[in-house]
């Protein structure tokens, strides 16, 4: 029996010819990454190994994005904590506040991760780079602590789930609705612990940033990774970002896949999330009057170039509908400054919309969007869990960069086909 492309990678980085699903293997890491919620505990862990130093200083990154700038005194004591240990450490890759980003932004415009890489982050959706052709995941600060300290993670190594992309999206339909269609159909356990493999010549309609949203809700499905198979559009990409060489890994013709499912991209549907999970899902179509209170357009899912354009086309020339907050949070400072050149940031704020530095903020209920009881936000967000943006009694429903700035304008869930 053949290999997945996550199995080959996994092989490789544990020094084996061949893994099988279900393996325990350890394998080295060519990234370990922390924010300033999880760093701080992975610090104190690092500090019982007794080490003294990380096993790269080139290969651990650190990124204060959750609640920085610093919301209040107990934010500002754990970003001083992670400050000061890069410090000693002598990380390479910490970003501080002003050349920072969120990080699953962040990590690949600076090229830390290429094809065929392992990564592991504190962070559940350190999955986004899957989309480079990288096997990442999320993992728990005392792994993060193992990982800085010996530059080795233990893995059982996934099973997978086989997407065969087809067709071309129609013009509404972004990467966001994709994934929520594929969460929708197999469930927010449809892949649990699994390796979601994409690959078809659909793949070829999609724009890195689709990719990386795809890549970065894998876990929403209960994914273990999500993973893309390498083309032309990723080399261009990691030639422009990076100088690190890569590892090109593509499925054998007998790999073993659980399921594999064929979807027409050309079929589907603007999607939303209605709360309370991913997986509750409709086509825009299938929405009724939902009346809206925020918007946020932004986070590690849906804030980058690709987006900000999106929003901006729909949003020139209008402006936000009477009683409703509109927030937009580019990925990293690179972006919101290639968004102020090309005149994005303008049309935002002539259309009555708030824009944030880079920050995690309301997507996690951090700072800068909390929502109030009884309150509904649109967001570009990956999650609507209860209270996930504020108070319980609050409710999110996830949807695209196009859906979320049609709804900002109409103060309801809108598709964008009926305003342009």
């Amino acid at each position: 029996m053949g290999m997945t492309m996550t199995q080959k990678i996994l092989a490789a980085h544990a020094g084996l010819e061949k893994v099988e699903a279900g393996q325990l293997i350890e394998a080295n890491l060519d990234l370990v990454l922390g924010n300033d919620v999880t760093t701080p505990v992975a610090i104190n862990e690092f500090e019982k190994i007794n080490v003294k130093d990380v096993f790269d200083k080139s290969k651990v990154a650190i990124v204060p994005d959750h609640f920085t700038p610093n919301k209040d005194i107990k934010t500002a004591q754990l970003c001083k904590m992670v400050r000061e240990f890069a410090n000693e450490k002598e990380i390479e890759n910490y970003f501080e506040v002003g050349q920072m980003g969120i990080e699953h932004g962040l990590i690949p415009e600076k090229g830390l991760v290429v094809p065929g890489d392992v990564a592991i982050g504190a962070d559940s959706h350190t999955c986004t780079y899957g989309a480079l052709g990288a096997f990442s995941t999320g993992i728990g600060s005392t792994d993060m602590a193992a990982g800085m300290a010996t530059g080795k993670c233990w893995f059982k190594v996934p099973s997978a789930i086989k997407f065969v992309l087809t067709g071309k999206p129609t013009k509404w339909v972004s990467g966001k609705d994709i994934i929520l269609h594929i969460i929708g159909m197999i469930g927010v356990d449809g892949a649990l612990y699994k390796s979601m493999e994409f690959v078809g010549d659909g793949i070829q309609h999609l724009s890195m940033d689709d990719r990386f949203t795809i890549a970065n809700m894998a876990i929403e499905a209960g994914g273990k990774n999500g993973i893309f198979i390498v083309d032309d559009k990723t080399l261009d990409y990691v030639k422009e970002h990076s100088t690190k060489e890569y590892t090109i890994y593509t499925p054998d013709e007998d790999a073993v896949y659980d399921e594999v499912y064929e979807i027409d991209l050309s079929t589907i549907r603007p999607t939303v999330a209605f709360p309370h999970l991913p997986d509750n899902t409709r086509t825009i179509d299938e929405v009724r009057d939902i009346k809206i209170d925020q918007v946020v357009i932004g986070s590690c899912t849906n804030g980058r170039l690709d987006d900000l354009r999106v929003a901006a086309k729909i949003f020139k020339g209008r402006k936000v509908a009477k009683g409703v907050r509109v927030i937009v949070f580019p990925v990293t400072q690179k972006t919101y400054l290639q968004a102020l050149r090309e005149g994005l940031i303008e049309i935002f704020i002539e259309a009555g919309i708030v824009v944030s530095t880079p920050t995690c903020g309301p997507c996690l209920g951090g700072h800068m969007g909390i929502l109030a009881d009884g309150e509904r936000a649109v967001a570009t967000t990956n999650r609507n869990f209860v209270g996930r943006m504020g108070h319980p009694g609050s409710e999110v429903y996830l949807a695209s960069p196009a859906v979320a700035a049609a709804s900002a304008l109409t103060g309801k869930i809108t598709n964008p086909e009926d305003i342009m």
